[in-house]
């Protein structure tokens, strides 16, 4: 099942880049329960085991909350403001009851927690929490959201206002980065970054994701796609596709995408930059890079036989740097971004090493 996001052709002005303090706390606590999904976090995770014995029940008791699923209203505002967390604790405050329903009804009941049969709703709640808070959302969504915001600014009291400070400038590097990436090659150029998770296709304007539901999303002339970067979202991208919140995604920050690259051995390092010192072989990599492509189709466009074409892209397929799949008679080659991506650090790392051979 796939979401898949149709953009308007002047998609770039339909952007916002913004991070926000509130989504990293949330984020940060999905790692906090699924922290074997995060190897890069834990170091957090085992700072976190400072946290007071009532801060870990609370954290516990609403994991069914953020550990597949967290609240779509935590999406940053579409008008663009960067908030304070207190001022995003306001804002959340004044939800009205029945979205707060719905988005802590959602992971626990799917796709018809707009309108959840309250007996399901309750049974379903006890089982992933307790019996009080299984009642609040029942009977009192304003109160569950109260007992919520309460822990989470528990939570920014005794870890996170100071994790906060030190990750801003990582998020706001990466508003920057990003922002440049789009204004120099447009969205996809971005999105082509988020491989495997997003699938962006360019020509027929639209992106899409692999999901538990099938969904089809326009995004119109008058709509924003928020795109926020995150620094506790890896190896995720988490999405929203549903009104009345922002249609976004929450991508990781160029960072953390940095520490987390695979880096290329040496001994393979030597195959990569040799498959890429060919300027025939240079011009195929950058066509399959904007789709996957056939020999037949980039023999005549980098001026090459097939035959000729053929052994070049056996090269670059040994380097690791492009793949082969079948659809139907044709054979398909594409991309593969990761090996692409690990090679600066990866010949960055090489020059910093004071041996040869280490």
């Amino acid at each position: 099942m796939t979401i898949v996001f149709r953009l308007p052709p002047s998609a770039a002005e339909r952007v916002a880049l913004l991070y926000s303090p509130a989504l990293e706390a949330v984020l940060s606590l999905h790692v906090l329960v699924e922290p074997k999904h995060h190897p890069v976090q834990h170091e957090w995770v085992r700072a976190m085991r400072r946290l007071s014995p009532a801060l870990k029940r609370e954290i516990d008791a609403f994991a069914f909350a953020y550990r597949a699923y967290f609240p779509e209203f935590f999406f940053p505002s579409p008008a663009g403001e960067l908030l304070d967390f207190e001022s995003e604790l306001r804002r959340l405050r004044s939800l009205d009851e029945r979205s707060v329903r719905r988005e802590f009804a959602v992971p626990l009941v799917g796709p018809e927690a707009g309108n959840p049969e309250p007996k399901r709703l309750y049974e379903r709640a006890v089982a992933e929490s307790d019996e009080a808070l299984a009642r609040l959302l029942v009977d009192d969504p304003r109160g569950l959201l109260e007992r919520f915001v309460a822990m989470l600014e528990r939570y920014w009291q005794e870890a996170f206002a100071d994790e906060w400070t030190r990750i801003e400038p990582e998020l706001a590097a990466s508003v920057t980065e990003a922002g440049r990436v789009i204004a120099a090659g447009g969205v996809y150029s971005l999105l082509r970054g988020l491989w495997p998770e997003v699938r962006s296709d360019r020509e027929a304007g639209r992106f899409s994701l692999d999901r538990p539901h099938d969904h089809e999303v326009e995004v119109g002339v008058d709509d924003v796609l928020m795109l926020a970067p995150s620094v506790y979202v890896w190896p995720h991208v988490r999405v929203n596709c549903d009104l009345p919140w922002p249609f976004g995604l929450v991508f990781p920050a160029s960072s953390i995408i940095r520490e987390a690259r695979p880096r290329i051995p040496p001994a393979q390092l030597v195959g990569v930059l040799r498959a890429l010192s060919d300027d025939t072989r240079l011009r195929a990599l950058k066509l399959v890079a904007e789709r996957p492509r056939s020999t037949q189709e980039l023999a005549p466009l980098v001026g090459v036989t097939q035959a000729a074409l053929s052994k070049h892209l056996r090269i670059l397929a040994d380097a690791g740097l492009v793949e082969r799949h079948r659809e139907g008679y044709y054979v398909l080659y594409r991309l593969v971004p990761e090996q692409v991506a690990a090679l600066a650090p990866s010949l960055d790392a090489f020059l910093q090493t004071d041996s040869l051979f280490a």
